[in-house]
């Protein structure tokens, strides 16, 4: 993981991480042209580095390369988020079954102190603060998983619907409820119960994804990226 944070913050590593951010955060649209002249001038560096990031995130699918035209912007539809949701509840679960073996006591301490945060301001209706803690609890999970594999696609995963994330967060009565959801997986990896951590896990996961169907932020998703429905 040290090689990560270390590209994170070489001139290659920022550039990257800087237009994928703006791409999943809808400053670019479905189907807009990346011009490599544009970023580069916006971010002070030359064009080499922007080319690189391009060939990066098309690797991650976040882009296309059309030979002889440019670079369009392929996002994340609808449908991936639907898959990435339905791929992180088998893959949450297997986090939690691990941790539930791992975790440290300084991770289970971090653990209990974030939802009793979390329940705080989910009771004040601190949106920002509660998507903050929601972010952590979900890190501190794939840290005590003890898989660095698991960690890995499983925070890229995270940072691909984040902003679908902070809208559900912001209704209180699903901050609430994901609040419930993540004290009963830390009870259930406190007490050892794996089975039972998995089972959890995974049936969080599902029910974020159905909150966000049922409060019709997939169809403004689906809007807001010029998508078809």
């Amino acid at each position: 993981m040290k090689q990560e944070v270390t590209d994170k913050y070489s001139l290659r590593g920022r550039v990257f991480h800087k237009i994928r951010e703006d791409i999943l955060n809808g400053r670019y649209k479905v189907n807009e042209e990346l011009r490599e002249v544009a970023i580069g001038e916006e971010m002070g560096v030359s064009r080499t580095p922007v080319r690189e990031a391009f060939r990066q995130l098309e690797l991650e699918g976040l882009i296309q390369i059309v030979p002889n035209k440019g670079a369009y912007v392929m996002g994340i539809t609808a449908k991936d988020v639907k898959d990435i949701y339905m791929m992180r509840s088998l893959l949450e679960g297997l986090c939690a079954r691990w941790a539930a073996e791992n975790i440290s006591d300084d991770q289970m301490q971090e653990m209990e102190e974030n939802i009793f945060l979390s329940e705080f301001h989910a009771s004040k209706g601190h949106a920002e603060q509660m998507a903050e803690l929601d972010n952590r609890f979900h890190e501190i999970l794939y840290e005590a998983s003890g898989s660095k594999m698991l960690e890995h696609a499983l925070k890229d995963y995270h940072q691909y619907v984040q902003r679908l994330r902070k809208r559900t967060l912001s209704t209180q009565n699903r901050s609430i409820a994901s609040n419930a959801e993540h004290r009963a997986i830390m009870e259930a990896i406190k007490a050892g119960e794996s089975e039972k951590a998995e089972k959890l896990a995974n049936q969080h996961m599902i029910n974020a994804y159905e909150n966000m169907v049922k409060n019709g932020f997939i169809d403004r998703y689906e809007e807001e990226q010029g998508q078809e429905a």
